[in-house]
């Protein structure tokens, strides 16, 4: 019941409590920035032990899998990266049920991790919503039909695109952190500029609501969350150099906070009356910042940073007090969400991109080379199990129905019972 309660809830703050279920993952990281109320998840498996199905994934793309009711979703980009599509397989069995392009699209400049279909798709239970590599973004019905598209947006950037859309009353939000494809490729880069915007598209017809203007900034990969102030919604989306809340309706401006740094990966998440974002390459910090503040709030609502414990990557989980975060080289550490303090640190096997999961009192780390390390979400560190499939791993693992879906280079596979 109480998994069922905070879901709805959240359901409830960003719209989409109509035709969605308490136990699906809609989204990048699910309905709670990777952290997740289900029970009885697998603790221990092999590549042929504990695996209740796995499908093979054409062409390729670093989405991450969402799961609504009987369906699972992944997008990919096939004939190198021209045919951008969807795949939808049934969740019990991962029999194919259907694949639909939504349109072919010029691949650009990225980088070498990132691939065309690396955002994660999102469903409001009704339909589901994807963006690709050169920007375009496609509304595609349950049963495989393109119902929309929108290329009006075409997107540039030195590494790729990266940021997954959410879903916040009826907008299809996402921000378009690029750098300029002229003469001076360092701007917006390594130089700031002032041509990223928050794109809010309408769900029902993908007709262009708003581009909201950040100002001064620079590249970034970050998918938002959205957070309830004082009564009142707002994403929180930070790019390159800065931190933002926007109102989702309008896109009007609320407040921002500085935090040098470009190529921002890691997503932005909640921890209480925070929200704790990294810094990406250059001055790497995780900072938490208070929420409620207006304007500038630099130099009033940082509550802490830490340079210890960065991730270039992989997005934090915030679970029993803690954040929990792995960098690129292995190096996982537990911090104090109220003062970001360091509770534990520890070296896991392989490098990593994918973000962790949070859920059964377990958070799940998955590396490149598709190896998972459980350890207890607790401030002490204690290994619990894991497992290996063969492959290499980048998105982050979904979860639903008391199975984990991860996707490797080639396949998707449902771990569990």
């Amino acid at each position: 019941m109480r998994q069922a309660r905070v879901a709805l809830g959240i359901l409830a703050l960003t719209g989409l409590a109509a035709a969605l279920a308490a136990g699906d993952w809609p989204g990048f990281r699910g309905l709670r920035e990777g952290v997740s109320e289900e029970r009885g998840l697998p603790e221990r498996w092999t590549a042929i032990e504990g695996i209740a199905w796995r499908a093979g994934v054409p062409g390729s793309g670093w989405s991450s899998p969402i799961v609504s009711g009987d369906r699972v979703f992944v997008t990919t980009a096939t004939e190198e990266g021209v045919s951008c599509r969807m795949l939808a397989l049934d969740r019990r069995t991962g029999a194919l049920l259907w694949t639909t392009e939504a349109f072919k699209q010029k691949p650009t400049l990225k980088e070498s991790k990132n691939s065309y279909a690396t955002p994660t798709p999102v469903t409001d239970g009704e339909r589901v919503y994807a963006v690709f590599g050169e920007g375009g973004v496609a509304a595609f019905s349950l049963d495989g039909r393109v119902l929309w598209t929108n290329t009006e947006h075409p997107f540039y950037s030195q590494h790729g695109l990266g940021a997954s859309p959410i879903l916040v009353d009826g907008l299809v939000l996402q921000p378009r952190d690029g750098s300029s494809d002229g003469e001076d490729k360092t701007l917006g880069w390594q130089k700031p500029w002032d041509r990223s915007f928050l794109l809010a598209l309408d769900a029902r017809t993908g007709r262009t609501v708003y581009r909201a203007k950040r100002g001064l900034s620079r590249i970034a990969h970050v998918t938002p969350t959205v957070v309830t102030v004082a009564g009142r919604q707002q994403v929180v989306s930070p790019a390159g150099d800065v931190v933002q809340g926007f109102e989702p309706a309008t896109g009007r401006l609320l407040w921002t906070a500085r935090s040098e740094g470009e190529g921002v990966v890691p997503s932005v998440v909640r921890a209480g009356d925070l929200v704790v974002t990294a810094s990406g390459f250059g001055d790497a910090a995780l900072r938490a910042y208070r929420l409620g503040g207006s304007g500038d709030v630099t130099a009033t609502h940082l509550a802490w940073e830490q340079k210890k414990a960065v991730p270039m990557i992989s997005s934090p989980a915030v679970a029993a007090g803690l954040v929990f975060v792995v960098k690129e080289n292995g190096i996982a550490s537990a911090l104090d969400a109220a003062t970001g303090a360091v509770v534990w640190q520890e070296r896991l096997p392989g490098t990593y991109s994918a973000s962790p999961l949070a859920a059964d009192g377990r958070v799940y780390f998955l590396s490149e080379t598709c190896e998972t390390t459980a350890v207890a979400a607790a401030r002490e560190f204690r290994r619990l199990g894991g497992g290996t499939l063969p492959g290499r791993c980048q998105a982050s693992i979904a979860v639903a129905s008391g199975r984990l879906f991860v996707r490797t280079d080639t396949e998707l596979y449902a771990i569990g019972r």
